[in-house]
Order: structure tokens, then sequence, then C-alpha cells
């Protein structure tokens, strides 16, 4: 059977921008109100308040015009690629990569668990995503010596981080603004969750193990060009350096609150005392630092033409549209089939709305009326919202994060469709389980 091949990424992310301006035309013009929620600090849609407004359809030029605007809008998750790519590439032409990658193959049967528990972790903790393309270079390292492909790099990274977002107890940006949205106690129904997150962990193992096992090639060191010769001593101690700067990554992004920006800097800074550490001198970091970011350039960009999908959708004011058509049906249908519906609504949402805090704002405030009319629980309204756009991640090409980590580690889009498709099914239906199941329980 021929297998089917899917455009460029470039192709695809503009073909969903003329898409989304194509459907200003097509779409009525909507809107909900917008108050200020102080729980979550944000604006939140006002229920019932969707009315029609002005068509503004979009014209060509300002469709294309829309395309840089994305650029600025991401500006701060693009030059973080630019600037983790560069560091990188410093500390790979130290050889330092070459050691850690070496020491780790001797652990071959455990790199794969370990690996995903790790990145699940993230994803559970702080939702990690475009942060996680820090680790393409040492993961494709990795997964070449070990003879794994550059996709099994991919899933037990972002895929393993996606699971734990999308099932996680404490997650801040996902369940958290959503029970704020919910006005419901913050972590609760965290043991119900982790009792379904375990499971969903486990059965992401068992497919990213299962597909690397077949697609296992002769194992082999990789290239050494380009490598500078440096002793030892320098190696280790630039890789204490990158060890203590992703210490400081978590304590900056976990207590000092720190964005894109700082972590920039911060990935910055290591690709500068790395070349001097590790004996690359001005002109051979200056060198290597470029070599990062040209290598980075094609996924840095992805994100900012995912970005401009959602500003085309909002300036047409059609995101409400689908919103309000999608969830005004749910009234109608028993509780267990209209959670379930409601899951199925955050799946087709997040494909226009790729940012999951930003989804929970738009969509729960139009949701929890429509539970408490019906008798459903809160809590099943929020685990809804969460397994449907949380498994979404794995899968929208809106998502940025997901194609810039596609393009970074040369792995195609239905490449990866084809390996995530079956496990995300499966996942969603042990969501699916566990909403019913909580209704039942009465969660």
């Amino acid at each position: 059977m021929r297998r089917i091949r899917l455009p460029h990424p470039l192709t695809l992310l503009v073909a969903c921008v003329l898409l989304a301006a194509a459907l200003s035309y097509v779409v009525p013009a909507g809107q909900y109100d917008r108050r200020d929620d102080p729980a979550t600090g944000r604006q939140v849609v006002v229920a019932g308040s969707y009315h029609r407004v002005a068509r503004h359809p979009i014209g060509v030029f300002e469709t294309f015009v829309n395309i840089p605007k994305g650029m600025t809008d991401a500006a701060s998750v693009i030059f973080y690629v630019f600037l983790v790519g560069g560091a990188f590439a410093v500390v790979d032409r130290t050889g330092a990569l070459r050691r850690v990658v070496d020491g780790l193959a001797s652990a071959d049967a455990l790199v794969i668990p370990v690996a995903c528990i790790v990145f699940w972790l993230g994803g559970t903790l702080i939702q990690m995503q475009e942060e996680l393309i820090a680790f393409v270079p040492v993961l494709l390292l990795l997964t070449r010596r070990l003879g794994y492909s550059a996709l099994t790099a991919v899933a037990m990274s972002i895929g393993a981080a996606a699971v734990g977002a999308a099932f996680s107890p404490i997650n801040p940006f996902q369940v958290g603004i959503a029970q704020k949205v919910a006005a419901l106690p913050i972590l609760s129904g965290w043991a119900y969750r982790t009792a379904v997150a375990l499971p969903a962990l486990a059965v992401w193992i068992w497919a990213t193990m299962r597909h690397a096992a077949r697609t296992r090639s002769a194992a082999g060191a990789p290239p050494d060009a380009g490598l500078v010769e440096t002793g030892g001593r320098r190696q280790t101690a630039v890789l204490c350096l990158v060890l203590g700067t992703f210490a400081l990554f978590v304590y900056g992004v976990l207590h000092l609150g720190w964005d894109f920006d700082q972590l920039a800097a911060l990935f910055f800074i290591l690709g500068l005392l790395a070349g001097m550490i590790g004996g690359l001198g001005l002109a051979g970091t200056a060198d290597a630092l470029v070599e990062g970011y040209r290598s980075m350039a094609f996924a840095a960009l992805l994100i900012g033409f995912a970005r401009a999908i959602y500003i085309v959708l909002d300036q047409g004011h059609i995101v409400d549209t689908v919103v309000y058509a999608l969830a005004t049906p749910l009234a109608h249908l028993p509780v267990a089939l209209s959670a379930v519906g409601m899951m199925a609504v955050h799946i087709l949402v997040h494909v226009p709305v790729p940012s999951t805090s930003g989804q929970a704002v738009l969509t729960l405030p139009v949701l929890v009326p429509v539970s408490d009319l019906i008798g459903l629980s809160r809590q099943v309204t929020v685990l809804a919202y969460q397994y449907g756009a949380g498994l979404c991640e794995l899968l929208t090409p809106t998502n940025g994060a997901l194609m810039a980590m596609l393009v970074a580690a040369g792995v195609r889009y239905e490449e990866w469709c084809g390996f995530a498709v079956p496990v995300v099914a499966g996942l969603a239906l042990l969501g699916i389980g566990a909403i019913v199941l909580a209704i039942a329980g009465g969660v």
C-alpha cells in the first residue's frame, strides 16, 4: 500500500493560514463579551453573551501580513529556539555531549523509559513544550548512538511531555487555570487524575519502546567532524556547566517566574562559557553559535507561521462562532454523552486555538454553565477539557512547538502521525473511560 506523503511543513502551515483567511468569508463573525478575571489574571468570556458582529473578511495581502505578525507575536519563543540551538552547537563541538552519550549508551534498556518519565514529569509539572527543543541535539546523538530513529527521540521527549500535561493532576497552565475558571479548588481531584495519568504514561512508554525496537538499526557512533580535541577536564567542566544551566532553568521557571526571554539569555550565556571553557576560543565559539542558529532557523520560524493561523482567525472574528456552534448542542444531550461531547469539542477547538491556557479561558466559561444545567460535575467538565485539548497537542499541525521539534529532529509530519495517531486514539479511549467512571463515581 502506498504511504501517504503530506506536504512540506511550511506548505502545510501556509495552507492553514490561507484556509483560515478563506473561512473568514464563510463563517459568520461573532464574539463573546469578555471580563477581567482576578482568579486567573486573564480575560475570560462571559457565558451567554455571544452575539454577531460585522464580518471582517481577511484579504490576500492582509493574510500574508499576518505571517510576520505571527513571528512578532511568537518572537520570544523564536529567539529562544535560536539561542538554544547555538548554545548546544557550541557544547557539541567541545565533544562533551558525545561523552555523555557514550556513558548513557551503556544503560541501553533503561534509556527510553527513564527519558519518558523525566520528560513526562516536565509536562506534568510545568507543561514543557518549546523548552524541549533545547534537548534535541543530545537526544539525536543518543538515539543514533543506540541505533534508534529520530522519531524515537521526539516520542520520548515532547511526546511524553504532552501526555504528562494532558493527564496532569497539577499542571498550573492547564488544569490549574481550568479549575480557577470553573471555580474549583486548586488541586482538587488530584488523586483521581493521578490514577489515570500513570496508565497513560505506561501506554506511551510501551508504544515508544515498541516503535524503537521495530525500527532499530545497527548502532554506531556519530561522526566526529568539526569536533575540537579538548581534554577530559575541559569536557567535564562543560558538562557541569550544562547541568548547572538546567538546574537554574528549572529553578527560574518554578520560583522566579522566568519566561522565554530569561531562558534564552541563560542559554546564550551557556554557549559563551562552554566555548571558552571547552577551548574553542572566541572565533571557534562564534562559528559554532552561527552553525547552531542556522540549524534551528527553519524550526524557529515555523512557530511564527503556526501563530499566524490563530491571528487570522481572531481578526476574522470567527473563533468565538466556532465555540458557540460546537457548545450549544451539548445542553440537549444525556449527561455522559454530553461530557464525551465536551472532550470532542475541545479536540476540535484546539486546532484553531493551540494554546491550552487560552482555550481554557475561551471555552470553559461557556461549558461550565452547560454542565450546571444538565447536572454534570464541574470537575468532569475540566477533565473533558484537559484530555481533549491535551491529547490534541500531540497531533495538530497548528502546535508550533510540535512542528518545530519534528523539523529540528528531521522527522516528517506524516511519519509522526503514523506513530502517534493509534497511540493517541488509545489514550483518548482511556480519557473517555475515565470521564464515564468519574460520572458514575461522583467525582
